[in-house]
C-alpha cells in the first residue's frame, strides 16, 4: 500500500508521537509511507490532488528516533506525490494547534482531503464529518447519559450561573483547543478569581463549563476505539490512565500528566457501545475516548495520541493491528471501487 500521513508540519513531528509510530510500522510491514503537512497540498489544473511529501528508504527501521531523524534530515528531499494514487490518507493533524499562528491551516487538511476522497483515495477519519467536529460541540451530539452536565456560552453571567448551580467544582475550557490549554478547575473558595479565569477562556471564543467529576482526581482513561469497537489485541485493550500528581487538575500528557496502567471496565465498554453508532455513521475510523468512571470527558477524533503509552503498559504494539486494518480496507476498495462512500468504508 501507499499511505499518506497528514500532520501539522513534518519538521515539528516528534519520535514519541503516535503518527511516527504508525508510519514506521507501515514501512516495517512493507508499505510505502509518506508524511506531509497541511500546507503541502496542491490542487493541479487538471483537477488532480498532489502534495509535497517526505519518505525514507523502504527498509526496516528499529528506532523511532533514527527513523524520524532520517525523515527530517536535510539530506531527505521533498517529493511531489500524487495523492490520488495513495491507497489511504490518514489525517493526523490537530487543527487546534494552528488556531493562533496559522488559522488558514486549521481546515486545509480537511478541505483537500475531501477532494481526495471524491477521487477514490480512502481518507481516515472521514473528512466530511471531521468538518463538523472541528470544535468540541461535536461532543454534544452524543447521548446525554455519556456526557457531564455542560454549558457553552460567551456570556459571563451564564457561565457563573451554571457554576453556582453545580455548588461544587466546575471545569471551564475553550470550545476549541487541546493539550489542556486554558483549562481551569474552579472551586467554591476561588470565587474571587472567577472573572479572570472566565475572561482567559472567552478571550479566544466560546467557553465550555462542565460538571466536575470527583473521580477525575484519579485521572482519566484514554481508550482507543477503531471501527466503533474498543481496540483489542492478544487479550489487551489499547488504553492507559493519565494522572497528574503535581496538583494540576489537568491530566493531559502535555500538561505534566503521566501514564499508568489502566483497567478497562464493563462501564467503559458500555460507553463505547453507546457512542459506536454515531462514530460508525460518521466514518470515525480511529478515535480516543477520555473516560472518567461512567462518563466521557472528550472524544478525540483528530490525531488521538498515546499508543506508545498503551504499548508501555500492555506490552502490545497496537500500530500493527491498525495498519493491518488499513490493508483490509484497501482490499475492499479494490473490490467495490466507488460504490462505497468514504464514510462507509472508513469503519468497515
Amino acid at each position: 500500500m501507499k499511505i499518506g500521513f497528514v500532520v501539522n508540519d513534518v519538521m515539528t513531528e516528534k519520535a514519541a508521537y503516535t503518527t511516527t509510530r504508525l508510519s514506521l510500522t507501515a514501512i516495517n510491514m512493507g508499505h510505502q509511507a509518506y508524511t506531509l503537512g497541511v500546507g503541502d497540498f496542491i490542487y493541479s489544473p487538471d483537477g488532480s490532488i498532489n502534495a509535497f511529501a517526505r519518505t525514507v528508504k523502504n527498509e526496516k527501521h528499529e528506532s523511532l528516533k533514527d527513523y524520524l531523524a532520517e525523515l527530517q534530515s536535510d539530506d531527505t528531499e521533498w517529493e511531489r506525490i500524487s495523492v490520488d494514487e495513495l491507497d489511504v490518507l490518514l489525517l493526523r493533524n490537530d487543527p487546534s494547534e494552528d488556531a493562533v499562528e496559522r488559522s488558514w491551516a486549521q481546515t486545509s487538511g480537511i478541505l483537500f482531503s475531501q477532494l481526495a476522497a471524491t477521487r477514490g483515495t480512502i481518507v481516515l477519519n472521514d473528512p466530511g464529518n471531521l468538518a463538523h467536529a472541528i470544535n468540541k460541540t461535536y461532543f454534544q451530539h452524543f447521548p446525554e447519559q455519556v456526557r457531564p452536565r455542560t454549558c457553552i456560552s460567551r456570556d459571563v453571567d451564564e457561565i457563573k450561573a451554571f457554576i453556582k448551580e453545580q455548588r461544587d467544582k466546575v471545569v471551564i475550557k475553550p470550545l476549541q483547543g487541546s493539550g489542556g490549554q486554558s483549562v481551569f478547575l474552579i472551586k467554591e473558595d476561588e470565587q474571587a478569581n472567577i472573572n479572570q479565569m472566565i475572561d482567559a477562556v472567552i478571550r479566544d471564543g466560546y467557553c465550555i463549563a462542565q460538571e466536575y467529576l470527583p473521580a477525575a482526581a484519579q485521572g482519566d482513561v484514554r481508550l482507543f476505539v477503531m471501527n466503533g469497537r474498543a481496540l483489542y489485541r492478544d487479550g489487551k485493550y489499547a488504553a492507559f490512565r493519565r494522572v497528574n500528581n503535581s496538583g494540576d487538575a489537568r491530566s493531559n500528557m502535555h500538561s505534566g500528566g503521566e501514564s499508568v496502567e489502566a483497567e478497562v471496565t464493563d462501564k467503559m465498554l458500555e460507553l463505547v457501545e453507546i457512542v459506536r453508532p454515531k462514530l460508525v455513521h460518521d466514518g470515525m475510523f480511529l478515535v480516543g475516548l477520555d473516560i472518567v468512571e461512567d462518563k466521557l470527558m472528550e472524544i478525540n477524533v483528530f490525531s488521538p495520541g498515546g499508543l506508545g503509552s498503551s504499548e508501555k503498559h500492555t506490552g502490545i504494539d497496537f500500530t500493527e493491528t491498525i495498519i493491518a486494518d488499513l490493508e483490509r480496507k484497501s482490499q475492499y476498495q479494490k473490490y467495490y471501487g466507488a460504490t462505497l462512500r468514504n464514510a462507509e468504508i472508513a469503519t468497515l
